[in-house]
């Protein structure tokens, strides 16, 4: 195995987060050693699949790649596929794909949303500008296209409706919501089009590539629509954190970016009638705009914000997508695999990072 590929599977397993609880028990074992040998050969595939022209192009397309990152979508991918055949080489590339496509947008959020960090290191855009890290994503982007066109048809039509579900996504979340439509509601479908998509679509390949029962099929993309909704709620608790080295991000990053949160939005409805979050809203507003930046009164903002109810009501929200999320798996055999994918929903949840 490639050396940079070997280190990013201990680290993934390392963090004994995510996967440790999926197969928490000794009966699940065998299933975890499947996942594992998967994820090794995900990881030397991800390093062979943004391999380009020339040593720079290969530095920027593997630049977050090499940060690590948890692998939810082809895990769930390759978890899912247990259902069928298992991992085989159309589950495999499949698996990769997602990963990139994932990949990809993380590139173009990052000068979107100005981010400073992704994964504990600085953003793509502040180490090699806007501009590369824009076309760096892109073409990330059209290698995953061509992954999937290798799988055929059905593989091409899953890539381009669930990449025009995230540009729309992108594209809601830029320009806010309509005259009168319900701000909780809007943010709440961009997170379904943005994270949900793309975790549904990795579902779904688990299913279609492995000729697993089609029956499955709308239960796991349901699966995955809703425990990734409740995934990029919980990013936003975490965005709060106190602890950037588990986090890997800068507490409040996303406050400091302006962008929109499901606490922030709570915190909003109740300023209409609340003097105390008025102000706490005030504050934080004269943050974004505030050219001489504090560190330390922005962090009491940020502490002030993380203890508040919105984010303990944020974080139950989370919770009760990822209840949903189980309960949609209704359809599926008992066993390992279903046990492990109501640990997924629930890890989803209690995560850190």
């Amino acid at each position: 195995m490639n050396p940079s590929a070997t280190r990013r599977v201990s680290n993934l397993a390392s963090q004994a987060g995510l996967a440790e609880r999926m197969f928490a028990t000794g009966a699940d074992r065998k299933l975890a050693k499947t996942i594992d040998d998967g994820v090794a050969r995900l990881e030397i595939g991800l390093e062979e699949q943004l391999g380009f022209t020339d040593d720079l192009v290969d530095v920027t397309a593997r630049y977050l790649l090499e940060a690590g990152g948890k692998r939810v979508r082809p895990l769930l991918t390759m978890l899912i596929a247990q259902l069928g055949d298992g991992i085989t080489d159309n589950v495999l590339r499949a698996a990769e794909a997602i990963e990139i496509t994932h990949l990809g947008s993380l590139y173009h959020d990052d000068v979107m949303d100005d981010a400073d960090k992704r994964r504990g290191v600085p953003s793509a855009h502040q180490v090699f500008g806007n501009n590369t890290a824009i076309l760096t994503g892109d073409l990330l982007f059209a290698r995953a296209s061509q992954i999937m066109a290798d799988l055929g048809e059905r593989a091409i039509r899953i890539q381009a409706a669930t990449f025009e579900r995230l540009v729309l996504g992108q594209l809601h979340e830029t320009t806010g919501p309509r005259e009168g439509q319900d701000e909780v509601e809007h943010y709440i479908q961009v997170l379904a089009d943005k994270t949900g998509s793309l975790i549904a679509a990795a579902a779904r390949s688990g299913v279609i590539f492995s000729n697993a029962p089609e029956v499955y099929e709308s239960a796991v993309v349901e699966f995955g629509e809703k425990v990734g909704i409740a995934f990029q709620l919980i990013d936003d608790v975490i965005d709060l954190s106190p602890q950037p080295e588990e986090t890997g991000k800068v507490p409040g990053t996303d406050l400091r970016a302006g962008v929109v949160t499901l606490p922030m939005l709570y915190l909003r409805r109740e300023a209409v009638a609340d003097p105390e979050a008025a102000a706490l809203v005030a504050r934080l507003d004269a943050e974004v705009t505030e050219t001489d930046h504090d560190p330390v009164r922005f962090a009491a903002l940020v502490a002030t914000l993380r203890d508040h109810a919105v984010t303990a009501r944020t974080f139950a929200e989370a919770r009760q997508w990822a209840d949903e999320a189980i309960a949609a798996l209704a359809p599926l055999p008992d066993g390992s695999v279903k046990k492990a994918l109501v640990h997924f929903a629930k890890a989803i949840v209690d995560r850190r990072s």
